[in-house]
C-alpha cells in the first residue's frame, strides 16, 4: 500500500489546480491533483496531452473509465467506492493507482484488507493560485 500525507511516511504531495495557467504555480515534475467534472476537461485534456502527472478525483464508475482513458496516475475514490474501483482498474490493468481517502488511521487497516493500491490524507494536496 502506498501513503500520502501519512505523518510517519515522506511522500509526494499533489497540487490542487483550478486552470491550465495555475500549473505553473507548480514545480517542475510535479503531480496535478483535479476534480474530475466537464468544467475541467480542458484541464484534464491538457494535462493529459501534456503527459503531466494528474491524480483525478472521481465520484462515480463513469468517471473512473473517464479519469483512466485520460490517462491519469492516481485516481483518488471515496471510501464506498474503493473495493468496486480496485477491482475495476485490476480487471482492465489500468496503469493508474486507486487512492482513497482517509481522514483517521483506522481506515488503513480495512482499506488494506480491500486491496486498494493506497491511501491520501489531505495533507498531501496543496492548493495552488491561480
Amino acid at each position: 500500500m502506498i501513503f500520502f500525507g501519512h505523518r510517519f511516511i515522506k511522500s509526494q504531495n499533489f497540487f490542487h489546480i483550478q486552470s491550465i495557467e495555475s500549473i505553473d504555480n507548480t514545480p517542475p515534475s510535479s503531480t496535478i491533483y483535479i476534480e474530475f467534472s466537464e468544467k475541467n476537461l480542458d484541464i484534464i485534456s491538457f494535462a493529459s496531452s501534456s503527459t503531466i502527472p494528474m491524480a483525478v478525483h472521481v465520484k462515480n464508475i463513469t468517471e473512473l473509465l473517464y479519469a483512466s482513458s485520460f490517462g491519469a496516475s492516481y485516481i483518488i475514490v471515496e471510501k464506498e467506492l474503493a473495493k468496486t474501483a480496485q477491482s475495476i482498474a485490476e480487471n482492465y490493468l489500468f496503469d493508474a493507482k486507486i487512492l482513497v481517502f482517509v481522514t483517521e488511521e483506522h481506515e488503513i487497516e480495512e482499506l488494506g484488507l480491500l486491496g486498494v493500491d493506497g491511501v491520501i490524507f489531505s495533507d498531501a494536496i496543496i492548493k495552488t493560485n491561480s
